[in-house]
């Protein structure tokens, strides 16, 4: 109820709902970082409407990573840190918030145009903390180089979403036998009408667990604009391409959905860890679909120094992907041997989760601590370093190299 009526007060004082305020597009670089791959320079800037200092992949459409940093200060993303990711060039620099509607569609009993006031008031409020992760995560640390957007880690974030059940919202227009999946669409557009409008699917069963959300706050806020205001799907467990952000239709279809965002991009092998050889041909590909487990070491960075004989506190996140963390293991010899960590809060299955444990060097010199993520299905990262021509699910263990002095 906080949420709502915050909802609608920021709304009224902004008076057409605009969380914007400058043109996209154009940002001044304050100063630049270099993540640690080939051409890693980025730009650093906090020219972007409602966001702090960003990682700027690129600015139309945004591309805004998350300075790593951030990730140590808590298992919640902070709205005006988080990563932005858009497809198409054309968004919206303001919503008219007593204008907009969202229409649901297509194979059901009972078309709706839905106002705010709509899905403020008229459906139950719901809440889900869940991990937003880009499908391309962690894109420039593969080898060999693929195209995309050369992200580090920071394209993923970690918020309590607020806002109604789809399943809510599809019982009242009525979902007719024979459905096979929902579409989603926003307001978002290519510069040219060739450009495929960006749309992404759920099959039926899915978009109707319950646990998808047409969300309108995220941390206790309004969404910001470049995070989908004023709507945006929520899809617990699934990687961000599916989480559509400035919702505004949703069609029911009783055939599959072959729209170029599901027939042909965001294609992984059909393969354990979708990883496939370099070259290789003729590998069946399907469309991404479940995150997978990650656990990062926030406190320590390569070259960090540690102090021999005495405990060095070693933190950081995890999360289990499609299920809960389980455990998360830490080593402090390379991979050899493994520890496990205490936990922290449990937020949910979908959250990030802190970890904590320490590190006592016997001699001075360097040393790899490696960090694995288990989760609650028993399914554990993985060893060995995945590739695929999208750049997608990377999960290996990640590791970070010290000193002890």
């Amino acid at each position: 109820m906080t949420t709502r009526r915050q909802f609608i007060k920021t709304a009224a004082l902004l008076g057409i709902g605009s969380l914007s305020g400058r043109a996209l597009g154009a940002f001044a670089a304050e100063r630049t970082i270099a993540l640690p791959f080939a051409n890693g320079s980025r730009p650093l800037s906090t020219d972007f409407p409602q966001k702090a200092a960003m990682i700027v992949l690129r600015s139309r459409p945004p591309l805004l990573e998350t300075p790593f940093e951030i990730f140590d200060k808590g298992v919640f993303t902070p709205n005006e840190y988080f990563f932005v990711r858009w497809h198409l060039a054309d968004i919206p620099t303001a919503v008219d918030t007593h204008s907009f509607r969202l229409a649901i569609h297509g194979h059901v009993a009972k078309p709706l145009s839905l106002t705010l006031n709509d899905i403020l008031h008229g459906f139950e409020p719901f809440e889900i903390v869940a991990v937003n992760q880009c499908s391309g995560n962690s894109r420039g640390f593969f080898q060999p180089r693929v195209a995309g957007g050369e992200w580090g880690n920071g394209a993923m974030g970690n918020a309590r979403w607020t806002g109604v059940r789809l399943k809510d919202v599809l019982a009242r227009a009525g979902v007719q036998a024979g459905a096979v999946q929902v579409r989603f669409n926003g307001l978002d557009r290519g510069v040219v009408a060739q450009t495929p409008d960006f749309m992404k699917s759920l099959d039926t069963d899915h978009a109707l667990d319950g646990e998808v959300i047409i969300a309108y706050a995220m941390n206790g806020k309004p969404l910001p604009l470049l995070n989908g205001f004023p709507l945006r799907l929520v899809v617990p467990g699934w990687y961000s391409t599916y989480w559509v952000k400035m919702l505004n239709d949703i069609e029911v279809l009783d055939k599959p959905d072959d729209n170029f965002w599901m027939k042909t991009a965001y294609k992984i092998p059909d393969t354990p860890h979708a990883n496939m050889a370099p070259g290789a041909k003729d590998v069946k590909m399907i469309p991404i679909n479940r995150l997978v487990p990650r656990s990062f070491i926030t406190n320590l960075r390569d070259g960090a120094v540690l102090h021999s004989g005495r405990a060095n506190p070693v933190r950081g996140i995890a999360f289990g992907g499609d299920a809960g963390v389980a455990k998360v293991m830490l080593s402090a010899d390379g991979g050899k041997n493994w520890q496990e960590t205490k936990l922290g809060e449990d937020f949910g299955k979908y959250s990030f989760r802190q970890w904590q444990t320490v590190v006592t060097p016997a001699q001075s010199g360097p040393q790899v601590l490696m960090v694995k993520a288990i989760n609650t299905q028993g399914v554990a990262q993985i060893s060995d370093v995945n590739w695929n021509p999208g750049g997608y699910m990377r999960n290996v263990i990640e590791s970070v190299t010290v000193r002890a002095v």
